[in-house]
């Protein structure tokens, strides 16, 4: 009956080979990074010392090393193929809702008119291409058959967009929405099951098609992050030391986000320099080059499949023809203005919408919110040209320089080009055609300012990236054809004398919208040099790197002022996630007595004792606690420190004890330490669990200033940190505290940090 012999007692150490699952981690908890590292330090140097001793050991040491470049090779190939897959398709479905192609009906428009024999300036209006009023009723002029073609645009919407909501709803939850605030969120250390996994992948990838071809003002970019870090996280089940290694599976998960927003944009250096100064918590100088070697292969994989879309080398590629002068620096700082007014509003009104789902009824039908914002969108869009067109072709158009076969109604001056030089064209007046354009424009701009408010955080995927752009480069058209004009008329003031004779190209509008586009992501993210690589790398213009950067830091600047957070760090705090960031400034004066529980009031800290607890003792406070783990101490009188031990090593060790071994019962005693003094005969077994206990958990004193106890926490990625007095345990402070103390002492709701 598993009884002592001879008078000693039977000492078990049943963990000597780890158990499944000792060293894991629950869900919603933070790993812990130093574990994490000092594993994967001893495994290699295992590895290391072992290839010395063999050829087959030498090869495991080389395929090791090598394993991490071949994943960032598979990792690019599938995030590339999958962008491709759902761009080609959004085109096509984008383009279904006007009409469909007779020569085949997987053609989009474009594609369909590659083999007409149209004039340049009639390219759109392929026979090929039929809209539904001239497929139904044979013609596609008068009023009844601009009433079917609106009816029609509003069905397909309202169809792709309630599929893309059920899907999500019935089958993969974690879909909906960007994926970078989680994502974020899970690369500083927190575990979130199935967010990255295989069916939320699936169902991402399809419904993003969906969601992007209702019309709805959402971009496909954000969310292509999440599904290249789904396509990470899957992969990484084919190697050992990322499977099994949750600090190295978020290096692979970094690298896999500069591929997301390479595929995204065609922009892999601007996609590693955002998953560095954005996402990611820990990026160590190799993952900066797998990184880029990810994103490149991911960009070319995406080009190859694709190679005629938006997903050629740049995005939104432009040519202008006349370079920006010093002193339209002012106009694009107000545009950087209009940008972080613009980043701040989008924010505040977000997040108070979003706070509203979640704490009213709302939140109970999101069916119904999705068919709601669609109607209203589609409604609205179908009789402006300028939001019945794709959000990423109206980027195009507006960042464009008028040329002179550009048939746009952007590009409708009144001609003369007697003063013609090459491709250049000189400033001209305006024609009822940009007139047009303009109060066009307008009304585009107040719908797309207040519809993404209510459309992105619905449960479809949808990205903030091609909106916030839209709403910039919308402004700064308007503000360059303003610019232009002015130009034009009053060529001898001033401020254009010096620069801007008659008859010359002086203002390039689309360059003003560029700005704007760069100035209003900028006031949204927070982005600086990341977002000025990608606008760069976008459009191709290197020349412009400096208006660029003036408007992104004003925009920065000015949405700072209002408020500190991004949007993306907004929804971080709205949904209680446990992020710490690292970029924020600790500068209170408070010590860790001050935040360390217990409290003066509160019950005693629970801890565990080395050698006299019985494993009904252990069961007993595991079952009436739910903390994530137990400090060890010598005994209960002399609070003396050993180590801590994880609540969830300790249940899965005690529960196979039970099943593999005889002798262990409810009164066999625990032992945390390497010997055991001898016991009578009748003792039952006891039971050895110092493989489990980890023997140098962090300390500090109760008189460390808090600003050390954060840095610590920031720096090394704790779950926890045990505080002491003359050697004695005195509390614990957990990221959890650390978070809540930080929201206190900035008149913040504690209470909002929902995980630990």
């Amino acid at each position: 009956n598993g009884g002592g012999m001879n008078g000693t007692s039977t000492m078990m150490d049943f963990l000597e080979e780890p158990l499944p699952g000792v060293g894991t981690y629950e869900d919603f908890n933070t790993i812990d990074w130093v574990r994490e590292k000092s594993r994967d330090r001893d495994r290699h140097r295992e590895i290391t010392s072992r290839s010395k001793e063999s050829t087959w050991a030498l090869l495991h040491s080389v395929s090791d090393a090598f394993s991490g470049w071949l994943l960032m090779l598979l990792i690019g190939l599938l995030a590339g193929s999958l962008a491709g897959l759902i761009d080609i398709s959004a085109h096509w479905m984008t383009d279904l809702k006007e009409g469909v192609c007779l020569a085949g009906f997987w053609f989009n428009h474009e594609h369909c008119c590659w083999k007409s024999h149209t004039t340049f300036t009639d390219r759109d209006k392929c026979p090929e291409w039929k809209s539904w009023s001239q497929l139904i009723l044979g013609h596609g002029e008068g009023a009844f058959a601009y009433i079917l073609n609106y009816f029609m645009y509003v069905i397909w919407a309202l169809l792709f967009s309630l599929l893309a909501v059920l899907l999500v709803k019935g089958f993969a939850p974690y879909a909906c929405g960007s994926g970078i605030p989680e994502i974020k969120t899970i690369l500083s250390g927190f575990i979130i099951r199935g967010y990255l996994g295989k069916w939320t992948l699936v169902i991402k990838t399809i419904t993003l098609v969906l969601a992007v071809s209702s019309g709805l003002s959402l971009g496909k970019e954000g969310p292509l992050v999440h599904v290249a870090c789904c396509c990470g996280n899957i992969l990484c089940h084919l190697f050992t030391k990322y499977r099994k290694n949750e600090a190295k599976r978020r290096e692979v998960l970094s690298a896999a986000a500069a591929a997301g927003v390479s595929v995204a944009f065609g922009a892999p250096i601007g996609g590693v320099l955002f998953s560095l100064e954005e996402v990611s918590y820990y990026f160590p100088l190799k993952t900066l080059w797998r990184s880029f070697f990810a994103a490149l292969v991911a960009a070319f994989t995406l080009r190859s499949i694709n190679p005629f879309g938006n997903s050629r080398l740049v995005l939104f590629y432009v040519e202008f023809h006349m370079p920006w002068h010093l002193l339209e620096l002012v106009p694009f700082i107000l545009l950087g203005i209009f940008g972080g007014l613009w980043g701040a509003f989008f924010i505040r009104s977000n997040i108070a919408w979003c706070r509203r789902r979640k704490t009213t009824k709302l939140g109970k039908y999101p069916v119904l919110e999705v068919f709601v914002v669609t109607a209203i969108t589609a409604l609205l869009a179908f009789p402006n040209e300028y939001t019945r067109m794709s959000t990423s072709e109206l980027i195009s158009e507006l960042f464009n320089d008028c040329g002179i076969l550009d048939s746009s109604k952007l590009c409708e001056y009144v001609n003369d080009f007697n003063s013609t030089k090459g491709d250049d064209l000189p400033d001209r007046a305006a024609g009822p055609g940009v007139y047009t354009a303009m109060w066009q424009l307008a009304l585009a701009l107040v719908m797309k300012v207040f519809i993404t408010i209510f459309t992105f955080g619905m449960k479809v995927p949808s990205g903030l990236f091609i909106p916030s752009m839209a709403v910039g480069a919308i402004a700064g058209r308007l503000l360059g054809v303003a610019m232009e004009q002015l130009a034009f008329y009053h060529h001898d003031w001033a401020i254009f004398s010096g620069w801007c004779s008659q008859g010359a190209d002086c203002i390039t509008p689309g360059l003003y919208a560029m700005v704007g586009a760069a100035a209003c992501l900028g006031g949204v993210t927070r982005m600086t040099v990341s977002l000025v690589v990608i606008m760069f790398e976008l459009t191709g213009g290197l020349e412009y790197i400096v208006p660029l950067m003036a408007a992104a830091m004003t925009s920065k600047w000015v949405a700072d002022a209002i408020g500190r957070e991004g949007i993306y760090d907004a929804h971080i705090r709205l949904n209680g996630y446990p992020f710490l960031e690292a970029k924020e400034e600790f500068s209170h004066k408070t010590l860790a007595m001050d935040v360390m529980r217990p409290r003066r009031n509160d019950p005693p800290l629970t801890v565990i004792t080395q050698d006299s607890m019985t494993v009904e003792d252990v069961e007993t406070i595991v079952n009436e606690t739910t903390y994530s783990g137990y400090p060890v101490v010598v005994s209960r009188e002399s609070q003396r420190l050993v180590g801590f031990v994880l609540r969830r090593d300790l249940i899965i060790s005690i529960e196979n004890a039970r099943k593999k071994q005889d002798g262990i019962v409810s009164t066999s005693i625990i032992y945390f330490t390497d010997h055991s003094p001898p016991l009578p005969p009748s003792s039952p077994s006891m039971l050895k669990l110092r493989s489990i206990l980890d023997l140098s958990p962090f300390t500090v004193t109760d008189q460390t200033p808090m600003e050390i106890v954060v840095d610590i926490f920031r720096k090394l990625g704790l779950r926890q940190c045990l505080v002491t007095h003359n050697g004695k345990l005195l509390g614990i402070i957990t990221k959890k505290d650390v978070l809540k103390h930080i929201a206190q002492l900035a008149n913040q709701d504690p209470d909002s940090i929902l995980f630990n």
